[in-house]
């Protein structure tokens, strides 16, 4: 197995969204290993709504470029993760995640108040209410593999410019497939981005309301 390269905090302190990649393969481990991280992530009730569809043939790469704004970096790109949520996952995986979820020690009470309030819950959005519900997951996993991938020696760009309805077509996405956002994976091909720079912490924390800073 690959082993991490990069601390996680000298990942976070590091990253670049990479400008141009060199194509260069990726061993099948690795994107294991960047995968796994992802399907590690938190999500509510476990319901783990993520799809990932992994892109690495040379021509695929070229039109899910085209259905990219005619971004390079999709085509140079070693791989290219396309990272959707399932709009009807939970209807098909409840079962499944309960079933697992006694296996890991959940209390009967617990199962039980899950097979009603998740149905009630979930079956009641809007699907303006649902895309968001998985944006927030998906994008849980989806910075799980970014990481991953920058702590295995990769270079990454999170990418959402694209047009959502002819990713899905060439991609063959089931219809209750909703793309949230495309990772790109590989080596970084000339000179890394500039930094652009972060807010200070005042800028942006808060402490016990807005307004008062954090002690």
């Amino acid at each position: 197995m690959a082993s991490e390269k990069k601390s996680l905090s000298q990942v976070i302190r590091e990253r670049r969204a990479t400008p141009s990649f060199d194509g260069e393969p990726i061993p099948a481990h690795d994107i294991r290993k960047i995968l796994e991280a992802g399907l590690a992530a938190p999500s509510g009730y476990n319901l783990q709504p993520w799809r990932f569809v992994v892109v690495q043939d040379p021509e695929q790469r070229k039109r899910l470029r085209a259905a990219s704004y005619n971004q390079a970096k999709v085509e140079e790109a070693s791989a290219v993760i396309v990272a959707c949520g399932d709009r009807d996952g939970w209807r098909k995986d409840l079962d499944e995640v309960i079933r697992m979820g006694r296996e890991g020690g959940m209390p009967e009470s617990y199962a039980a108040q899950a097979e009603q309030s998740v149905p009630n819950y979930l079956s009641s959005f809007t699907d303006e209410q649902m895309k968001g519900w998985l944006n927030k997951h998906v994008m849980i996993a989806y910075t799980h593999m970014m990481l991953m991938a920058e702590a295995l020696g990769y270079d990454t760009a999170p990418m959402e410019g694209f047009e959502q309805d002819k990713v899905c077509e060439t991609l063959r996405l089931p219809m209750s497939y909703w793309v949230v956002a495309l990772l790109a994976v590989g080596r970084l091909k000339g000179a890394d981005k500039f930094n652009g720079g972060r807010f200070e912490i005042a800028h942006c924390v808060f402490g016990e309301e807005y307004g008062k800073l954090l002690k």
